[in-house]
C-alpha cells in the first residue's frame, strides 16, 4: 500500500482535486489485487479520505482544485488477503508556508518517534508519552478526540492508541499485535476539533492548519516491524 500512497501523493499539485485522486486510490487498490477498505465503512462513501487544510481526517473528496500553499491529507486502507492495513500522509501543493512546512516535518517526525516505542517489552501508554513529550516544545495541539487503534482483522479493532500522554501505562504490547499510530496535530497550542456539517470532516476548531501521517506497525519479539512501508 506504500506505493499506492506514493504515487497519489505525486498527483498533488495545484488544480488535482480530491475526487480525481479518489478515483486514482479505487484503480491502484483493484490493480494491486486489494479492496478499497474505507469505502461503505460505516457508510463512509469514498476509497480515499482527502483532508485539506485545516480537516484533521476524514475529508470527503470533491471537485475542489488544490492551491499553491495548501496541505492535503491523504488516508488510505486497503484491504488485502484478507488482512487490512491503514496508512496516512500529508503534502504540501507548490510552495507552502514556513508554518507548514515545520508542522508536516514535525508531524511525520512524532509518527517515527512513536513507532519507536513499539516493543514487546513496552506499553501502548507510552506511544502517546513520547509523541506528546517531543511536540510540546513546538507549542502544536495534539488532536485527543481522536486516536490510532489496533488493525488487522478488521480495519478499527482494539486496543486504542491515544498520541497523547494518557496519564498510565495502558495495555503491554506483545508479538502479533498490530496497531495503526496516527499522529494528528494542530499548528497551535488549541486542540479542539468539531465535525464539518457533512457529518464526517473533523476539523480544527480554530481553523488553524492540520497534519496527520500514520502507519500500520506489527510488534515482533525484539521491537517492530513498519507493514507499511
Amino acid at each position: 500500500m506504500a506505493l499506492i500512497l506514493e504515487q497519489l501523493a505525486a498527483a498533488v499539485k495545484p488544480g488535482t482535486t480530491g475526487i480525481t485522486l479518489d478515483r486514482l486510490a479505487s484503480d491502484l487498490i483493484q490493480k494491486a489485487g486489494g479492496q478499497p477498505a474505507f469505502k461503505n465503512y460505516r457508510g463512509f462513501p469514498y476509497t480515499l479520505c482527502v483532508s485539506l487544510n485545516n480537516t484533521v481526517v476524514h475529508g470527503l473528496p470533491d471537485d475542489t482544485q488544490f492551491q499553491g500553499g495548501d496541505i492535503v491529507g491523504l488516508d488510505i486502507g486497503m484491504k488485502y488477503k484478507g488482512l487490512y492495513t491503514d496508512m496516512a500522509t500529508t503534502v504540501g501543493v507548490g510552495k507552502i508556508s514556513p508554518e507548514a512546512k515545520t508542522l508536516l516535518k514535525v508531524t511525520q517526525q512524532a509518527l517515527t518517534i512513536g513507532i519507536g516505542q513499539v516493543g514487546p517489552d513496552n506499553y501502548i501508554g507510552d506511544i502517546g508519552r513520547a509523541i506528546a513529550k517531543f511536540i510540546k516544545p513546538f507549542g502544536f495541539g495534539i488532536v485527543k478526540d481522536l486516536a490510532g487503534h489496533g488493525v488487522g482483522r478488521q480495519i478499527h479493532e482494539d486496543p486504542m492508541v491515544p498520541n497523547y500522554d494518557p496519564g498510565f501505562k495502558m495495555d503491554k504490547m506483545f508479538p502479533g499485535l498490530v496497531i495503526a499510530i496516527e499522529p494528528m496535530i494542530i499548528a497551535s497550542n488549541d486542540d479542539r476539533v468539531i465535525v464539518a456539517e457533512d457529518g464526517w470532516a473533523v476539523q480544527s476548531y480554530n481553523h488553524s492548519l492540520t497534519a496527520h501521517f500514520e502507519h500500520t506497525v506489527a510488534v515482533t519479539d525484539d521491537g517492530y516491524l513498519i507493514l507499511t512501508e
